[in-house]
């Protein structure tokens, strides 16, 4: 039971953390969200950079618009978020009571970010899809969610699921550093530790934020070209920037992707948008994992605090009966 307890704790702390830097960032994510799916000739580009975005929401009176989508994007955040730090912890715990190792490997603890990381895919995929197809719409035109997931196919729900499997190697890259350097960093407080069921340790808010944003931006790096090819495939449809059927529809596909990019944009398209990418997402990350550290401790006691409620008042309510 200690072990669901903790793995509840992490996933729900996680969570709640995804939740709030989503909502701080959004805007700055919808920005770079719309930067990232200009597929155009340079001299074309609509999007020069990150702040012509901005920009164009300011001049047009749609500031607000630059939340268009905020409410899929924090359902999509949260379950995701949720999943991911409940299978990642509970895969985690499960390998070192099978293994009967005191410590995870780089290697095995991979394999479990992946795994975890795929589940989180197959279950929020369609979510992702809708909060990307919503930022990219033209300012003040983004429709509901169930709107835009009704007007296409089921299978148009999982545009992209491939390339977002693939890129499941983001966090596992993300969280492997992160909890390597963590673990580093508590070493001697958990060898000091001693004793019976307490809450785990955590990290001082800068040194989570720290080893957030190292992590983060090393998983970004490596990982960033699929990552601008999934934001096209997703991306909303617009007769502006797509003149032609075949080639909209060569658009949804992985191939098509690459070869648009490369075609309009040569090599260096593949990481247009990188700066902003690592700025969000570093910012983000880092966010969420500080959060995370600062609450888990909170959570963990208000969850053991619940589960001994329960058992007394299932003790009562048997003696009563």
């Amino acid at each position: 039971m200690g072990a669901d307890l903790e793995s509840l704790s992490e996933a729900t702390s996680g969570a709640i953390g995804a939740l709030v830097s989503t909502t701080i960032l959004y805007p700055l994510d919808t920005c770079k969200t719309k930067y990232q799916a200009e597929v155009r000739d340079h001299h074309k580009q609509k999007y020069r950079n990150i702040s012509d975005v901005l920009w164009e929401a300011i001049s047009t009176r749609q500031v607000l618009s630059l939340y268009q989508g905020l409410g899929t994007k924090n359902l999509q955040s949260f379950i995701s978020q949720f999943v991911y730090f409940y299978g990642y912890s509970f895969f985690k715990r499960l390998y070192l009571e099978k293994s009967g190792n005191k410590t995870i490997g780089t290697k095995a603890n991979l394999i479990i970010a992946a795994a975890a990381g795929a589940c989180t895919v197959l279950v929020t995929q369609p979510l992702d899809t809708a909060s990307s197809r919503m930022q990219t719409s033209e300012f003040g035109k983004s429709k509901g969610l169930w709107k835009t997931l009704s007007e296409g196919t089921w299978g148009e729900a999982f545009d992209g699921l491939g390339i977002s499997l693939l890129l499941t190697s983001n966090p596992s890259i993300q969280y492997t550093v992160f909890d390597q350097l963590k673990q580093r960093l508590l070493k001697r407080k958990l060898n000091q530790k001693t004793g019976t069921e307490s809450s785990p340790e955590a990290l001082s808010a800068l040194s989570a934020f720290v080893l957030g944003a190292v992590s983060k931006c090393v998983a970004t790096c490596l990982t960033y070209p699929a990552i601008r090819c999934k934001v096209t495939i997703q991306a909303a449809e617009s007769d502006e920037d797509w003149n032609q059927e075949a080639e909209q529809k060569a658009q949804k596909t992985v191939s098509g992707a690459l070869y648009s990019i490369w075609k309009r944009e040569g090599l260096l398209g593949f990481f247009k948008g990188l700066h902003a990418q690592i700025l969000k997402t570093v910012l983000s990350s880092a966010l969420l994992l500080m959060i995370k550290e600062k609450i888990t401790k909170t959570t963990w006691v208000l969850m053991l605090a619940l589960k001994r409620y329960l058992f007394i008042t299932h003790t009562r309510l048997k003696k009563s009966t």
